[in-house]
């Protein structure tokens, strides 16, 4: 029984790990939830999650043979995300600044929050690094059937969120004690910033991975 929920436990051990390290998704979504409410965040984490089941099924597909063939997708979805969270950022920026204003963004758009968390998740190399390169090394993909692939899934989903729901709990918790304009203006700023950041991360990536493509071809 231990030997068959082995692999389980040290995929969920070796995710928890993963996903707990400061990256481009977690300055995300720490921005996202200084200027929001938990309710309100969590699609953007069921959104992270949904990306990382897309790596999770390249993985087991193959995700070296697939990564090579879209490569140009991939490098497309990261300027996408990239470029969302730019936009989110510049929304914090300049969104009003008093408590009525805040209160009425954070209920709002649950389904583009949702695709702001996939487009991050795909976009982000720490998520890519850890499906393409650390995955395998964790658990046997050769052995993953349609029923272990769905363990896995489920056990992403839930890592995930019991992993990152702290985080915004915390922030919200802190960003709830605020109410001055000038508290807001303070806290919608530095949502921008941590949001800003993270889109600049990932686009400086793509812009590399461009550079090495364009260096490649022409060798």
């Amino acid at each position: 029984m231990l030997e068959t929920l082995t692999p389980y436990i040290a995929y969920s051990a070796a995710l928890f790990i993963a996903a707990g390290i400061p990256g481009p998704g977690i300055a995300a979504l720490v921005g996202r939830a200084m200027g929001s409410s938990t309710a309100a965040t969590l699609p953007f984490i069921l959104g992270l999650a949904l990306g990382d089941l897309v790596f999770l099924t390249l993985a087991v597909a193959g995700l070296a043979f697939i990564a090579q063939a879209f490569g140009e997708v991939f490098l497309v979805i990261k300027i996408a995300g990239g470029l969302y969270l730019l936009y989110l950022a510049y929304s914090f920026w300049t969104s009003g600044i008093d408590p009525q204003s805040v209160r009425a963004r954070r209920v709002k758009q649950p389904l583009a929050a949702i695709g702001g968390g996939f487009l991050v998740t795909l976009g982000n190399p720490k998520t890519i690094i850890f499906y393409g390169a650390l995955l395998p090394n964790v658990i046997d993909l050769a052995q993953v059937d349609v029923t272990r692939w769905a363990i896995l899934s489920v056990l992403t989903v839930v890592v995930l969120f019991v992993t990152l729901t702290p985080y915004v709990l915390a922030t919200t918790k802190a960003a709830s004690l605020l109410s001055s304009s000038v508290a807001l203006k303070r806290l919608n700023r530095g949502a921008a910033m941590f949001i800003g950041g993270a889109g600049a991360v990932i686009l400086i990536e793509a812009a590399m991975e461009t550079v090495r493509q364009v260096s490649g071809a022409r060798r």
